[in-house]
């Protein structure tokens, strides 16, 4: 007799699991988590079928300064193209018709199997817009730390927006500053696509195959979610790296404010409340540069220490704020975001 795998289908077993006083029961799910990046990014289509194309100035033209009877030379600016990669997450649910049929809601059955699957897909979202990179994970896009993955300035120019808390080992985490906007960062999609996480019914009467090839009758629905980074603007993403989690309180502590102070202070222009980077620049017409929806990203360990320190009456730069209803830890009005798809396991950042 063939036999459906338990480890991509569901059994008796977890039918019954789910049942409270004959009921589906109200599932409290362990696994879930907060990625609130999800929520802040801004997303746009790609210029691309496969990703996005961004054209950057690297060199200003070079003036001369001309003598009587003399000419000067030519000049223009340089600019280079980098072209971003979008990836194809995708999964499908599988549930045996009969199986469902027992509940007679079967609607609400299959929303019970849908649930695990956005929240699993989200974390792998997540989780990559941090740490994918197509060099090992090629159907992947490539996440911000391989973009921000050195403090030498001889090895990446954007190494300067990289700040070393001095931590060794492999149990460091991060900290974030981003700032969101169309000349900054944002997520991409692929041209003439579809944003965000897509479910579809693609039940079919067509049988599908179990663990032994024998066919079946099941629901069946596909999960696709097509999307993609792109970094216009390096200089609007500071990292803070090499923050040893297990020091942080005592006299070996990273000091997290002074290096939030530094972060803010990389980015172009900010906010009048966070720096005074107000300047505008004849380069964009006399306007200031844009700054974009900027927010810090830290995981539930850095949450704690710096709403421990925020508690302190004497901090003047953390503060309890209000952000859409609920409070927030915010630095110089900038929220502080939680994450817990960052690791607190990273390797040093050199």
């Amino acid at each position: 007799m063939a036999t459906i795998s338990s480890t991509t289908c569901l059994t008796l077993a977890d039918w019954a699991a789910r049942r409270e006083d004959g009921e589906i029961a109200d599932i409290v799910n362990l696994l879930s988590q907060t990625n609130e990046i999800l929520d802040d990014m801004l997303w746009k289509m790609g210029n691309l079928a496969t990703g996005n194309k961004t054209t950057v100035r690297t060199g200003l033209p070079a003036a001369t300064w001309r003598m009587l009877n003399y000419g000067v030379p030519r000049a223009k600016s340089t600019t280079a193209q980098i072209t971003d990669s979008c990836g194809m997450l995708e999964t499908y649910s599988l549930v045996d018709k009969d199986l469902a049929n027992l509940e007679g809601d079967v609607a609400a059955f299959r929303l019970s199997e849908d649930m695990a699957f956005i929240e699993g897909m989200n974390q792998q979202m997540a989780g990559t817009l941090f740490y994918g990179t197509e060099q090992s994970d090629l159907p992947a896009f490539t996440g911000l730390a391989p973009r921000y993955s050195t403090v030498d300035a001889t090895r990446a120019a954007n190494a300067v927006n990289v700040i070393d808390a001095g931590g060794r080992g492999t149990s460091n985490t991060s900290m974030w500053l981003t700032c969101w906007g169309p000349t900054t960062a944002f997520g991409i999609f692929p041209k003439g696509r579809i944003a965000g996480l897509q479910r579809n019914d693609v039940t079919t009467d067509a049988p599908v195959l179990d663990a032994n090839g024998n066919p079946y009758q099941a629901y069946q629905s596909h999960y696709k979610w097509d999307c993609g980074l792109t970094v216009r603007d390096w200089r609007y993403v500071v990292r803070i790296a090499n923050i040893d989690v297990d020091s942080l309180t005592g006299d070996s502590a990273a000091n997290l404010i002074s290096m939030l102070v530094a972060a803010v202070h990389k980015i172009p222009t900010m906010p009048r409340g966070v720096t005074n980077v107000q300047t505008a620049t004849q380069a964009t017409g006399g306007q200031p540069l844009s700054w974009g929806r900027p927010a810090i990203y830290v995981n539930r360990t850095l949450g704690t220490a710096l709403d421990l320190q925020a508690l302190n009456k004497t901090n003047v730069l953390l503060q309890m704020l209000e952000w859409d209803g609920k409070p927030v830890t915010a630095f110089r009005g900038i929220p502080i975001r939680t994450c817990d798809q960052i690791l607190n396991t990273e390797e040093t950042v050199q």
